[in-house]
């Protein structure tokens, strides 16, 4: 690559995002004059107790295998904090990576509560790492199966056949087995990328990743469908939800606010009226985003409070310089 050429490259980088997330912004606030928000109201109304309990059970669920991801992690780090305080840990700390940020959720926090565990720095980023493998591993085959077998039903204005979707998803899939195929048969046990390695685990755990992560997707769409009680098939509110996903990613939104709401309408509105799809989001975000956050905060607050007395206990006695 040329040096014209990379440079090119480096600006688009910078800039993709934020023209991204420009477009992004356009469409919630050109939508938003557009809703009729006391309809919005009357569909989130019309939702039945059994359904907000059945993705209230779901999201629960998913919180729990989400956190299993770093159960992987402790295996192959060989780290002894306890498996039920590496559950609730990484269950908190994903509540907040949703809500604020992966930079509060994903990283920061992370760090603060399991090097008060006793990890070390170096131990929590590869414990990291292996979690973020096992997410995006598992999005790789089931967003590209989703794009070879049931490519969602885009607004022609996005000019995306579903050759093109189609050939995206078999990138995405092609792309996830040969992570599988390297940690099962390559002799190079690394992969480096700007400055950073990743030990590669072995084939077994390299597929437990792929299934737990796949898993974690798909239970993650199975929150959403429930609350459309049936009036739209899965597959397609699968497409719309991991689509909405690598969009948040994409704009660096936090919580996806307003992505999530634009890409579902964009992409399920001709199958619905546009203010019920809003509705339905709009009680999957209650499901899945604030309903674990507010279980989060007061665990969070406890595991502070009770980490003060053992920090109280470990200061050093004063020497008076002896």
């Amino acid at each position: 690559m040329t040096r014209a050429a990379l440079q090119a490259w480096t600006w688009f980088k910078r800039i993709a995002p934020w023209a991204l997330a420009a477009l992004v912004l356009t469409l919630v606030a050109r939508q938003a004059r557009t809703v009729e928000w006391s309809a919005v109201g009357q569909a989130l109304q019309a939702l039945s107790v059994t359904q907000m309990l059945t993705a209230a059970g779901l999201a629960l669920l998913s919180y729990g295998l989400v956190a299993s991801f770093d159960l992987i992690g402790r295996q192959l780090t060989a780290h002894t904090l306890p498996i039920p305080r590496t559950l609730g840990t990484a269950a908190i700390c994903y509540a907040f990576n949703l809500n604020f940020g992966a930079l509060v959720g994903g990283f920061g926090l992370r760090l603060r509560l399991y090097m008060r565990g006793g990890l070390s720095a170096s131990t929590v980023a590869k414990v990291i790492a292996h979690s973020m493998v096992t997410n995006w591993l598992g999005y790789l085959w089931v967003a590209g199966a989703v794009l070879l077998w049931a490519p969602p039903r885009l607004p022609e204005s996005w000019a995306l056949s579903d050759m093109v979707l189609r050939a995206i998803g078999a990138a995405m899939v092609t792309l996830a087995l040969t992570y599988l195929a390297l940690c099962g048969w390559s002799r190079r046990r690394e992969l480096g990328w700007r400055g950073h390695t990743l030990s590669l685990p072995g084939g077994r755990v390299a597929l437990l990743q792929a299934l737990l992560g796949g898993a974690s997707w798909l239970l993650i769409g199975a929150v959403a469908w429930s609350l459309f009680g049936g009036r739209i098939d899965y597959p397609a509110v699968l497409g719309a939800l991991l689509l909405a996903a690598v969009a948040g990613v994409l704009t660096h939104v936090p919580a996806g606010l307003g992505v999530l709401e634009a890409v579902f309408v964009a992409t399920l509105g001709d199958r619905l009226p546009a203010t019920e799809v809003l509705a339905t989001v709009l009680a999957y975000r209650a499901a899945y985003y604030l309903m674990p956050l507010v279980l989060a905060l007061p665990a969070y607050a406890w595991s502070e409070a009770a980490a003060r007395p053992r920090s109280a206990k470990v200061q050093p006695l004063p020497t008076n310089g002896i």
